[in-house]
């Protein structure tokens, strides 16, 4: 029975948590220098709640994809 009712005050409270944030891509965050930096500093800010979030991993992809591109074009490759 306590189990029924904190499954029913998780969902109430996880209904009133408002408008879910837009999930973006790799690609799309490679694409857009400055919402690439927003996320990032958001994640880096608050990396104990954000950490394992989607756009904080997509957006450690794409830096981490951006880096690796400007390395092999200041090799020459």
């Amino acid at each position: 029975m306590k189990r029924a009712i904190f499954a029913v005050i998780a969902l109430a409270l996880s209904a009133c948590s408002g408008e879910a944030e837009k999930t973006y891509t790799v690609d799309e965050l490679m694409a857009d220098d400055a919402l690439l930096t927003k996320l990032l500093g958001k994640c880096r800010n608050n990396p104990g709640e954000l950490q394992g979030t989607t756009n904080c991993i997509n957006a450690q992809a794409a830096d981490g994809k951006m880096r690796l591109e400007r390395m092999r074009k200041s090799f020459g490759g």
